[in-house]
């Protein structure tokens, strides 16, 4: 009969859905797996390591302590010469110490929270306003407004990126730090900007207008009905930009590279991910678990919007 379900339907639905969740989660338990394997294990096409490794997680968050390689005698005689000043023997010794290959992962990462977090929330505090604006308000070129809104991305950012940069140069921008990083700060706010309209101004229809009519009756101004009404209701589509618009910044590489290329402590995590690939200290459980902190912001961010994606907010909240 059509509708049921048979035990055979239902268990090649099931191993359908496994197969495919496997096959999706197959690539990161594979950087897991290398990130936690010794180097004399890396051939081992287990993703079970041998001995369980955790060098590399600890040296990227900072917790490994620092090396210190002897001083060769030649230079312990120099070092012990009493006319040597206290700087130079500091200096001398600091060479000794192996910190050459240290990969500042912290610093990289509170880079890309910063960058991304800023131009998400700024995005959403635009987005608000502007979406409210196409939803409930009537103006002059308003249906033009809200069907080009998306327009920008049928430009890529490679065609969009030199005449960028020339006119950061022109303006003075692109030549020192704080410039280039509002330069790249304003770049990550248009780029996210339309999408955010978008789907802000399509969530606003869906909540009925009575509700915000029966807040102004009650004393309240448009300004206390969006605050109190709208934006509380409006809880999982916000979640959901936000993170949309993150997790654009906290990925974005093109113009990082351009805007961040001569400011090396203030490179994002996929500048500085590229730039340890490229390094002499390309070791792969290194690689890998650089990798997997970068997903971990991500995946927060995830179950943060997933706490707030409570659907049905308004259901009976306007009697028909």
């Amino acid at each position: 009969m059509l509708g049921r379900k048979t035990i055979k339907g239902r268990l090649g639905f099931w191993l359908a859905i496994f197969l495919l969740v496997s096959f999706c989660l197959l690539p990161f338990a594979q950087i897991l797996s290398t990130s936690l394997k010794h180097q004399f294990d890396w051939g081992n096409p287990s993703l079970i390591p041998k001995v369980v490794n955790w060098g590399a997680y600890k040296e990227l968050l900072g917790l490994e302590e620092q090396k210190v390689v002897e001083i060769p005698a030649a230079i312990q005689k120099v070092l012990d010469n009493p006319k040597l000043s206290e700087a130079k023997k500091e200096a001398i010794k600091a060479k000794y110490t192996s910190n050459s290959d240290v990969f500042p992962f912290g610093r990289f990462m509170l880079n890309s929270v910063l960058i991304s977090a800023g131009a998400a929330s700024v995005t959403l505090i635009f987005a608000v306003m502007g979406a409210y604006s196409i939803a409930r308000l009537r103006f002059t070129g308003q249906a033009i407004i809200q069907r080009s809104v998306l327009f920008v991305y049928m430009i890529g950012g490679v065609l969009l990126m030199v005449p960028l940069y020339q006119m950061a140069v022109n303006i003075g921008l692109a030549s020192n730090m704080w410039g280039s990083l509002l330069c790249l700060f304003l770049i990550y706010i248009v780029q996210t900007l339309p999408v955010a309209l978008y789907m802000l101004g399509n969530y606003f229809r869906t909540i009925p207008f009575a509700l915000e009519e029966a807040a102004m009756m009650d004393g309240y101004s448009r300004k206390d009905a969006i605050l109190l009404v709208m934006l509380p209701l409006s809880r999982p589509m916000l979640a959901t930009v936000f993170v949309y618009c993150f997790i654009i910044g906290w990925n974005e590489y093109l113009f990082a590279s351009v805007f961040l290329k001569q400011f090396k402590e203030f490179y994002t995590l996929p500048l500085a991910l590229q730039e340890l690939f490229v390094s002499k200290n390309a070791i792969w459980d290194r690689i890998m678990a650089a990798s997997m902190l970068t997903l971990a912001p991500v995946v927060v961010c995830f179950l943060f919007a997933m706490r707030h994606m409570d659907a049905g907010s308004t259901d009976g909240g306007v009697k028909g």
